[in-house]
């Protein structure tokens, strides 16, 4: 009898991960990518019905939530039900990748009024992924090779132009990233900040400096998201920058 030839390293094990902002974009492009991979994917959306189609194929490795990045603790629409959701289908939490955010052009020199959408931007782009791995960690510890990969932008890193609202939020999830790092780090959690620079997606509708075919794809993305999740422990970084043009 023939023996089975081995399995490449790199090939991981079926995870469970949790995909905020799943419905279009970045998130939409990932959650797809996972499930071609043989993952489970816990798709949090606003609006359900708009991803109804994606796990058409493997309907049982896919779970449909609703989910607003913006919602508390104890909102039906907020983490903590989400995270039970997923637990009560599949048993546990493997993985999340954090992809719902908010735009904002409100600089530093705001109008009056502003105020609130600057609260906005914070709640939804640092506290929405702060409350979702909170109530994911106890799970995440458990399996034991948790994972938690966070779309945090270049923004994150360096501020270009004027906009202070939503560079601030992203420098602030950057921090976050480094905290959960930190704190997961011998349960083997491992935590990756990923920060493109433009992305062809309805965010970068208005810009015009760099054509859009020329921009970093979902897909792309999408397919570094998998190889991360793929990676061992000991080989899991930190920060992965993605330029799809040249940064001072």
């Amino acid at each position: 009898m023939t023996a089975a030839p081995p399995q490449p390293a790199n090939v991981p094990s079926p995870r469970t991960v949790l995909v905020s902002g799943a419905s279009r974009g970045i998130g939409r492009a990932i959650a797809e990518r996972l499930l071609a991979d043989g993952h489970r994917v816990s798709a949090g959306v606003r609006d359900p019905a708009s991803v109804a189609a994606l796990g058409a194929e493997e309907p049982d490795r896919l779970l449909i939530q609703p989910y607003e990045a913006g919602a508390g603790d104890d909102d039906p629409r907020g983490p903590r039900a989400w995270v039970e959701a997923t637990a009560e289908r599949w048993g546990g939490v493997d993985a999340v990748v954090h992809c719902a955010g908010v735009f904002s052009r409100v600089g530093l020199l705001h109008a009056d009024g502003e105020e609130e959408e600057i609260a906005r931007v914070l709640d939804v782009n640092l506290m929405g992924p702060w409350r979702l791995s909170r109530a994911a960690w106890p799970l995440l510890a458990a399996s034991g090779e948790g994972r938690v990969l966070t779309l945090v932008s270049m923004s994150g890193k360096r501020m270009k132009g004027r906009l202070a609202a939503y560079g601030v939020s992203k420098f602030a999830l950057l921090a976050l990233c480094q905290a959960m790092r930190n704190e997961g780090w011998d349960d083997g959690i491992r935590v990756t900040a990923i920060c493109p620079s433009w992305v062809n997606t309805d965010m970068a509708a208005a810009v015009t400096a760099i054509p859009r075919q020329a921009m970093t794809q979902p897909q792309d993305l999408a397919a570094s998201v998998s190889h991360l999740l793929s990676l061992p422990a000991a080989a899991v970084p930190f920060e992965f920058s993605v330029n799809c043009q040249l940064e001072a």
